[in-house]
């Protein structure tokens, strides 16, 4: 027990001493990075979405997390929809695994 307080003590200590050096170092290179969508090649949804990036990251990973499962739902549905009408009925199948 005395072995891994001790380990734990000094793993903590390290992780104290040599966090903020890190994150001032990472600071400083980061801070000459810019990123942007060329948006000179494109119009309509795609413009608007280059644009949206370009204004405000937060709104766009937010509108991307809420947008990726709706299309994930409407592509199931597109999915179930075809193999239906083609004659893969997955709803009332015997489970031979």
């Amino acid at each position: 027990m005395k072995f891994l307080r001790s380990s734990l003590t000094s793993a903590l200590f390290v992780a104290l001493v040599t966090l903020p050096e890190m994150a001032h170092a990472a600071a400083k290179a980061a801070a000459n990075v810019v990123i942007v969508a060329d948006t000179r090649r494109l119009d309509g949804i795609m413009l608007w979405w280059a644009q949206m990036y370009n204004d405000s990251h937060a709104y766009f990973t937010i509108l991307t997390i809420a947008i990726i499962p709706l299309i994930g739902v409407v592509f199931g549905l597109l999915a179930d929809l075809v193999m239906n009408h083609i004659g893969i009925d997955l709803k009332h199948r015997d489970a031979a695994e």
